[in-house]
């Protein structure tokens, strides 16, 4: 006779926790790499090759090297405990993709902002969603290897960031270093998330 677990005594599976983080940005910033640098399982990716159709919509100054282009998300997953499981979220860079980003950020903890300093204002509609639906989220510089090193105060000042939003340095390929920028994204969410219950009950 076949013994299931429940019959032997075992503990029923545990149905974990899950929890959303999105990876925003310009088109070309990292957002894939970031994803790969730190997910358990292959990524799902959504790319496609860049072509001669896309060239008039699609802004490719300082990414020439590119040559494909995220057109739905990128999705990784990160086991934190047997309970508690991150999945990340990587949103398209360019506009004419955007309308996926309502869909993809119903029910998110928090959002990494990735930001390139060559191309700052490709950051600022990823900003701007954000602050307007009062999103948690923390802005990641990503050190291209070439990029010129701005002092902190003139990176928030060129993106006008209130104080309280978290900007950190990062590289996209490094797992230490993409793990600091999610600890990060969660604490600042639940600093914001502490925050605006006390808003509401005084």
């Amino acid at each position: 006779m076949i013994f299931g677990r429940s019959e032997r005594g075992g503990k029923p599976p545990v149905e974990p926790v899950t929890l959303k983080i999105l990876v925003a940005g310009g088109f070309g910033v990292g957002k894939t790499t970031l994803v790969g640098a730190v997910s358990e399982i292959k990524p799902l990716r959504t790319e496609e090759y860049l072509t001669e159709a896309g060239r008039p919509v699609d802004d490719i100054r300082g990414v020439e090297g590119k040559h494909t282009t995220t057109v739905a998300m990128d999705f990784g997953r990160i086991s934190l405990r047997e309970d508690l499981v991150l999945y990340l979220f990587g949103t398209p860079g360019q506009e004419r993709f955007w309308f996926m980003w309502d869909e993809l950020s119903e029910g998110a903890l928090g959002a990494v902002v990735l930001a390139d300093t060559r191309r700052l204002e490709d950051s600022f509609a990823a900003i701007d969603y954000f602050e307007r639906r009062s999103i948690p989220f923390v802005v990641g510089i990503n050190c291209f290897e070439g990029a010129v090193r701005y002092p902190e105060d003139a990176v928030r000042q060129a993106l006008d960031l209130d104080d309280d939003v978290p900007l950190l340095l990062c590289d996209a390929r490094d797992r230490e270093s993409v793990k600091d920028v999610l600890i990060g994204v969660v604490r600042h969410a639940m600093a914001f998330t502490a925050e605006h219950r006390q808003t509401v009950t005084t």
